[in-house]
């Protein structure tokens, strides 16, 4: 069975997407040049604002597919849940390259960082009018 959330943020002037090891969304309406790893701003949602059962799925370490899309462009990343994933920040979302669990992780052992993802995509989330669109889905049963 398929299970999606869809997330809206936007972007900000300070967007850089340089960070190593995250990918991150926020609901705050400010970024400093510090958040590297952010992505979007005024987002929609956070890890506490997730669906029960797609915090579900998220726990029982399903392999997901995360897609973000601004305009034409779209670039997609895959990551993993975990049993350890807390999912109660209700500010921030991050994807991790690493296993590292806080309140803030959603997915874990992701397949891209910040500054793997389309530069062209980076460049236009600059623009704090332009609207991303993050789509995080699995179609994937958890076997174990």
């Amino acid at each position: 069975m398929k299970i999606r959330e869809e997330i809206y943020a936007y972007g900000h002037e300070n967007v850089l997407g340089n960070h190593e090891t995250t990918i991150e969304i926020t609901k705050k309406i400010d970024l400093t040049p510090k958040g590297d790893c952010i992505v979007g701003i005024s987002a929609t949602k956070a890890c506490s604002d997730l669906k029960p059962e797609f915090k579900k799925r998220i726990k029982s370490r399903s392999k997901f597919v995360i897609t973000l899309r601004v305009d034409h462009l779209s670039d997609t990343f895959e990551g993993y849940g975990s049993e350890k994933l807390l999912l109660l920040d209700e500010e921030d979302m991050v994807f991790r390259k690493s296993t590292f669990v806080c309140e803030r992780t959603v997915l874990i052992n992701c397949t891209k960082a910040a500054r793997d993802i389309n530069r062209v995509l980076i460049e236009r989330l600059t623009n704090p009018g332009k609207k991303l669109s993050i789509t995080i889905e699995t179609t994937e049963l958890n076997e174990d």
